[in-house]
Parts: C-alpha cells; sequence; structure tokens
C-alpha cells in the first residue's frame, strides 16, 4: 500500500471532515468521506483542487496566502465553508503542518460543522455597535487624559504652548508634565482647586483662562470624552489668547492703530447697532462709513455658507465670556457675502455692564482660495491632474458604500503603460511626461463622468468604474485598449503606446479598495508575463502563485550561502564507443523545508527576479572547480553547464569565465557553455563579438534545445558554435513518430553540412539510443545510461564494466 493510499485509510476512519493539502502547490491531496459530506461533493471529487479555491472568508485566503509566502504553518478558528448547494456552513477548522519524514511535510486541515451550535448562538447574540468620540477644539494645543488622569495622548502645539522640557518629551511621565503645568501657572492653588472640580464631574463641560508664569495668556477649553454613552476621558484645548488680549487692549488706547489696521474694526452700542468703523471694514463691506453707522452689526453678518447668524448664543457667550470669536459671511456691497474670521469684545463699564461691543473682521477669501489650492494639490495629481492615491481611495470608499447599500457591483481596472520606459530612456522625461498628459486624456475619454481616473505615478493608472460587472468592465477595458491603439503625434515623432489591464470586480475580488487595487494590480501583471496589450479578470490563484514565487525567490537567497544547493553531473556518452566523454553539471536544490525543488519549478522564479545571475555565478566556479579536479585525476572529461540569457548579457561575464578558469587551472577546451537560441538572436553584434572572445578563450559553445527556438542558418554560419543539443521533446517518440525521425535527421543533416557535432538529450530506450546511432548523431545522455548524481557517484560509476554495458 503506498503512502498516499495510507494516508486516505487513515483520514477516511476520522469523524471530523479531514483534507491533506501539499505544502508546494497548495492543492488537496487527499479528503476523508466526512469532508466530501461537509460540502455535498462527490466522493474523490476534492482531489487536485487549489485550496484556494475552497476558501469562503477573507481569513481564509489570507492565511492561505500567508502559507504560500512562507509566514504561516498552523490556524485554529472559526470559519464558514461553501456547500455544493450554495449554502454556507459555520465550522471549527484547525490548520497544522505535519511533517512524515526529513524532506516531505503536508498540511492538515480538520474542520467540525458548528451549524446547529452557531444557530443557537447568533439568535442570542445581538450586535452592539456604537462608538462616539468628540473632541471640539476652538484652540492648537490638545490634551487628552482618561478618567483615571493617564495622559493617552498630545500634539505638539500644546507641547510648545506650555514649554515641556526634552526629558519629558522624550520618556512616558505623565506626573512629570502634570508637575511641570503646575509650575508654569501664575496661581498653582487656584489652578489645583479648578482641575479638582473638573475631575469630580467627569461630564463637566467648561472654559477658563489661565496666566502663565512667562506671560502668556491661555485659554483652556474641556471637553468629556465619551463612548457609548459612557465617559471615558477629557479633552483639554488649549490657545494662546496673548495677542488678542493685548490687542483689545489697544484698541482702548489708541485710535491710530484702529485707523491704520488691516483687519476690518467696528465699534458698536449695547444694542450692536454700529457707532463707527475703520477704513478696512470700510473697504470689506464696499460701503462708506456714512452708510454703515447706525445699521445692526446682526445685518452685516449671517452664518458661514448662508447659515442663520447664531446671535442669541454670541450674545450668551459675549455676557458670560466677554469674547466670541468665530468664522462667518459678511455682506458685502452688491449682494455678495465673503468668508471672515469675527472676534467680538465686549467692554464694560465701571459697573460691569456692556459699555461697547467692539468687533475685529479678517478677510478669509484669500485664506479660503489658498486652502481649496492645498487640497487641490493633497487630491490631484500634478502632471496629469487626474486624482491621486488619496482621493481614489476616497472615491473607492464611497463606491463600496453605494454598492453595499444598494447591493450592486463596481470594478476596479488597473492600467500599466508597456516598456514605458523606452521612450523615457529614448526621447526624455519631458516628453514622456507629455506622453503620460496624453494618456490621461485618452483615459477620460474612455469613461462617463461618474467614473473615476487616477493616477498611483509613473505609468500606472487606475479606473474606478461604478455599477460595472464582468461584461461592463471588459467592454470598457476593450475600448482603453482601443483607444490607446491609436497613434501617438508628439514633435512629428509618431509612435503607438500599449496597455496592460488587470480587472477586479467587488465584491468577488475585494471588499476593500486596497484589496480591489491589489487584485487588479495582480491580474495586470499576469497580462505582462503573458505578453502584454491584453486584459485580463483576477482569479484567486494569482495571489497564491505571486506569494509561492516570493516565497520560493527568498528561500533560494537564503539557501545558496546556507549550502542547500548542489551539482549533479549527468554522462555524456560517445554514441560509437560508449565511452562517457563528458558531463552536464545540472543545479539541484533542497530546502530544508520545501524538501527537493524541481529545477523546472525554481528555475524559472530566479529568471524573474533576476537570482539566475548568482546562481549561474555559483554553477560556473562549482562546475569548472569540479572539472579541474577530474582532469588533475587524469579524467579528461568535457564538463557542460547552461548560461541563461541574463546571465549572458552580463556586461563581465566573459571576465567571470575567465577569472574562474584561471583560479581552477582548468583547460578552457574542457569547459563548454550551453546556449539557447534566444541568446543568440537578441543584438546580434554584441553576442557575435562576446562568442568570438569566449572561443578565442578555447571555451566550447554549444545550442541546447536546438530547435525549440528561433532557429536561422545565418546565425549558425557566423557564431562559432561546435555543437547542436537536441531537445528531449525530439527524442521521446523515437524511433516511432515520422516527425521526430524527420526532425531528427534534419537536424543531423545540417550540423553536418556545418561541420557541427551532433548530441541528444533524455535518451530513456535502447531503441532510441539505436536509431540516433544510425541518424549518426555522436553522443547521448539520458536515463538509459545514467541520471544526473553527485560527482562522487559520478566518479564511480565510470567502469570499464559499465561502458561495455551501454555500447552493446
Amino acid at each position: 500500500m503506498t503512502s498516499a493510499e495510507q494516508i486516505q485509510t487513515l483520514i477516511d476512519g476520522m469523524l471530523e471532515a479531514v483534507w491533506i493539502v501539499d505544502p508546494l502547490d497548495l492543492r488537496v491531496k487527499a479528503a476523508n468521506r466526512a469532508a466530501h459530506d461537509l460540502l455535498g461533493v462527490p466522493g474523490g471529487s476534492l482531489v487536485g483542487r487549489a485550496v484556494i479555491e475552497l476558501a469562503c472568508t477573507p481569513e481564509d485566503v489570507l492565511f492561505w496566502e500567508d502559507a504560500a509566502a512562507g509566514l504561516a504553518d498552523r490556524i485554529l478558528s472559526e470559519t464558514l465553508v461553501a456547500r455544493a448547494d450554495g449554502r454556507m456552513v459555520h465550522v471549527e477548522r484547525r490548520v497544522s503542518r505535519a511533517k512524515l519524514g526529513p524532506t516531505v511535510s503536508y498540511y492538515v486541515v480538520g474542520m467540525r460543522d458548528r451549524s446547529e451550535q452557531q444557530r443557537v448562538e447568533d439568535e442570542l447574540e445581538k450586535l452592539i455597535a456604537e462608538l462616539r468620540a468628540t473632541l471640539e477644539s476652538t484652540a492648537d494645543g490638545i490634551l487628552a487624559v482618561d478618567l483615571q488622569g493617564t495622559i493617552r495622548g498630545y500634539n505638539e502645539r500644546f507641547a510648545q504652548l506650555w514649554e515641556l522640557p526634552r526629558r519629558l518629551l522624550t520618556r512616558r511621565d505623565d506626573q512629570g508634565v502634570f508637575a511641570w503645568m503646575r509650575h508654569q501657572v501664575a496661581d498653582p492653588q487656584a489652578y489645583l482647586e479648578r482641575l479638582e472640580l473638573i475631575e469630580r464631574s467627569p461630564l463637566l463641560e467648561a472654559t477658563d483662562t489661565l496666566v502663565l508664569r512667562n506671560g502668556k495668556i491661555i485659554e483652556r477649553q474641556t471637553l468629556p470624552q465619551c463612548s457609548r454613552g459612557r465617559p471615558i476621558g477629557r479633552v483639554y484645548s488649549f490657545r494662546d489668547i496673548t495677542e488678542r488680549v493685548a490687542t483689545e487692549s489697544r484698541l482702548q488706547l489708541g485710535a491710530k492703530v484702529f485707523e491704520a489696521s488691516l483687519d476690518g474694526i467696528f465699534v458698536c452700542d449695547p444694542q450692536l447697532k454700529l457707532i463707527t468703523v475703520n477704513p478696512s471694514f470700510e473697504r470689506l463691506t464696499g460701503h462708506p462709513r456714512q452708510e454703515l453707522i447706525g445699521q445692526a452689526a446682526d445685518q452685516l453678518l449671517q452664518g458661514a455658507s448662508g447659515q442663520p447668524l447664531p446671535f442669541d448664543r454670541i450674545r450668551d457667550v459675549l455676557h458670560t465670556e466677554g469674547l466670541w470669536e468665530g468664522e462667518l459671511d459678511l455682506r458685502q456691497k452688491g449682494g455678495h457675502a465673503g468668508p471672515c474670521h469675527l472676534s467680538l469684545v465686549r467692554v464694560p463699564d465701571e459697573r460691569g455692564r456692556p459699555l461697547h461691543f467692539i468687533g475685529f473682521v479678517r478677510d478669509l477669501s484669500d485664506k479660503h482660495a489658498a486652502r481649496r489650492r492645498i487640497e487641490e494639490l493633497a487630491y490631484t495629481d500634478g502632471l496629469t491632474g487626474l486624482p491621486n492615491r488619496l482621493l481614489l481611495n476616497e472615491r473607492i470608499e464611497f463606491a463600496l458604500a453605494l454598492a453595499r447599500r444598494d447591493q450592486g457591483p463596481l470594478a476596479v481596472l488597473f492600467v500599466d503603460l508597456d516598456r514605458f520606459k523606452q521612450i523615457n530612456d529614448s526621447l526624455g522625461h519631458a516628453f514622456g511626461d507629455r506622453v503620460l498628459a496624453e494618456v490621461a486624456g485618452r483615459l477620460k475619454a474612455c469613461v462617463r463622468e461618474v467614473d473615476t481616473v487616477a493616477r498611483l505615478g509613473g505609468d500606472e493608472f487606475v479606473v474606478l468604474v461604478h455599477q460595472a460587472d464582468a461584461r461592463r468592465a471588459e467592454m470598457l477595458a476593450r475600448r482603453i485598449l482601443g483607444t490607446m491603439g491609436s497613434p501617438f503625434a508628439l514633435d512629428d515623432v509618431t509612435f503607438t503606446v500599449t496597455c496592460s489591464i488587470g480587472i477586479a470586480l467587488y465584491p468577488n475580488d475585494g471588499i476593500t479598495a486596497t484589496d480591489l487595487i491589489k487584485n487588479a494590480d495582480a491580474a495586470m501583471f499576469r497580462v505582462k508575463e503573458r505578453g502584454r496589450a491584453g486584459f485580463r479578470f483576477y482569479q484567486p490563484q494569482m495571489n497564491v502563485d505571486l506569494l509561492s514565487r516570493m516565497k520560493l525567490d527568498h528561500a533560494m537567497r537564503q539557501g545558496l550561502p546556507r549550502g542547500d544547493f548542489s551539482l549533479h553531473y549527468q554522462p555524456q556518452v560517445d554514441l560509437r564507443t560508449g565511452a562517457v566523454v563528458g558531463a552536464e553539471a545540472l543545479l539541484r536544490w533542497r530546502d530544508e523545508e520545501l524538501g527537493q525543488v524541481p529545477p523546472g519549478r525554481f528555475i524559472p522564479v530566479a529568471e524573474e527576479s533576476g537570482f539566475i545571475v548568482t546562481l549561474g555565478d555559483w554553477v560556473l566556479t562549482q562546475a569548472v572547480g569540479q572539472a579541474a579536479r577530474w582532469h588533475r585525476a587524469g579524467r579528461r572529461w568535457v564538463v557542460s553547464i547552461n548560461v541563461s540569457a541574463l546571465q549572458f548579457q552580463q556586461p563581465d561575464f566573459l571576465e567571470r569565465v575567465a577569472s574562474a578558469l584561471a583560479v581552477s587551472g582548468l583547460p578552457a577546451d574542457l569547459l563548454e557553455l550551453e546556449l539557447t537560441e534566444s541568446i543568440l538572436v537578441h543584438d546580434v553584434d554584441e553576442t557575435l563579438a562576446r562568442l568570438k572572445a569566449l572561443a578565442k578563450l578555447g571555451v566550447r559553445m554549444a545550442i541546447d534545445d536546438f530547435g525549440t527556438g528561433y532557429s536561422s542558418l545565418g546565425y549558425l554560419k557566423r557564431f562559432p558554435i561546435r555543437k547542436l543539443k537536441i531537445d528531449r521533446s525530439f527524442v521521446n517518440g523515437l524511433p516511432s513518430d515520422e516527425s521526430d525521425v524527420g526532425i531528427v535527421r534534419a537536424i543531423v543533416h545540417l550540423a553536418r553540412a556545418l561541420g557541427l557535432k551532433v548530441i541528444a538529450e533524455g535518451v530513456e530506450t535502447q531503441a532510441q539510443r539505436q536509431f540516433l546511432l544510425e541518424a549518426g548523431v555522436d553522443e547521448f545522455q539520458g536515463f538509459l545510461y545514467s541520471p544526473a548524481v553527485p560527482a562522487e557517484a559520478f566518479e564511480a560509476s565510470q567502469t570499464p564494466t559499465a561502458e561495455r554495458e551501454v555500447s552493446r
């Protein structure tokens, strides 16, 4: 009985639902009957399915994404699973990682049906969620404390007003802060008594004026902070009113200041009728002084944005506090109203009764205009005028709220220009900026007024589409691709800019702005991988694949210095004599967590991330060193290594090869570099120069996987190539497949005409070997003779007996 059958037998006897999940590709390897019954699916139908497809909650999706990235290996919580009939089932789920050996491990997923228990709990449970936090401050400095008097936070302005020393700013010392504040006030005893009264009344609202030892006059406003209807602390706000009080005093003393002030100033009688105004007030209102005298102040003022003026509230504050200030609108001649800041001060007589009211009016038109400009700059992209990331997030959040209310769809499209870097590099960044502005205009022309086109930065754009299902999102994507496909013409330069588009749909692909943008980006990245200039909808497996690649890349970068990589050598055998003439060095990786990782899995990831250059350098050094040791032992074997396109294109590749040969002492003709056809057709002149330099060193060169890429007799004739390698895909069908027979014979005839040797890989049967011998192939490698083995095993296997066995 196989281990898989043993596992299946073991879990079939369990009462709870159990899956066994492969940690590498996160697919179900086994599931018991209880698991199939729980999901209402036929027996055996779960095997092979990606576990991400069975995840029904964001928590489970995030866990499996973390598992793919190597960030989590266990979880225990309650969750939901979906049955085949669409019904959601509450379960208690435990995921743990079980190691069955030094290199074998699985995720074990156990689930217990909690539907009935959950139903009872839902009937008893009540949702109580009422959060209320208010912080009303008319001052700049803020101090928040809880009911026990512990400081929860304060801002920088508070520290400036109270001149807190550095020692209190760099460490937590609540009592030190309170002691410093007590020391700073001119009357500490009255200050403490007032604080005690405030602390005894958690719901008290109060405003006090504090005089500090340094001469500052500070207004303190205290407000209770409540949550769920109960006090949880208190917020103190502080404002420096020293200058304002001084200004009020100077107003009573200096008519020149009154006349010369840039702020508008008016003086009222106790009935708030104007008795005098200064020139600035005349300018602000547009009325001459004679028209203003005698008017009621409330006839010239109105609430901000046209709201009714709260004059009764203003009178009450003036009576109790002596000062009121706030933002209002000042009526101007012609019916217009402009924003202003009004400070209204009560001037009492000797008996404390109002003698005059003095108003200070500051025009806020420029300030409001500047604020609008600042907001515009904060929320828009300076180059294209499109909304930026901040405004995009706000609009997506608003759209999500509407979508949740109306239970409607929406779509997010991530648009990335293809090869835009070439425009910047060849025509300059200023030209590239003009292209981006043109792209922004074309994108805006593709959408409705209610939709949003935003620029995230660089050549990345995001389109938010309201009420858009998959069909409408696809139509828009095709419209964008068509619009972008039209030629661009700038400064007599005509060119084409294509784009790649990823699409995420609410709610299936995410319920937050972050998730939708991230998943649309992942779908766009998949378009880039598949050739660009297209669109693709997001699929949950994309994140798992991306995280798996990131996990592999991280593990490789850690594993190389740790010694997890090794080289195995596959013999290359002379077909006629059966003698071993060389060996191909093949990279192997055994990770302590992932076990033995096949090259077909990690090599593409290394090429994508650029780590293939480091790996290739390591392979070059190790293989050349091993070949040199064999050569010193009297075994003249040619060692072949595969060279990636990225490694070959490195500026110092030739120097690295020469250095490896010089350090090891290996004759250059015992090193063979296997190059793919894609390397040879990239920048032909540069490639030819580099190959000639390698040939001058004496290094042999072969074309790997010949016939599977772009084959050209031109480069075969020009380049110093000595050998062609027939790909295993053409060997598998020999000698029965007529197509493979014809291709192999054609390659041999071509090689003979050009004076090249031919080697075949993947030879596994005597029939294949015999055909290749008769076809004129020079050498072969494959399981028929030996798989790739460590260097020690390679040496031990090269005996006369072994050679005679293969030659028969």
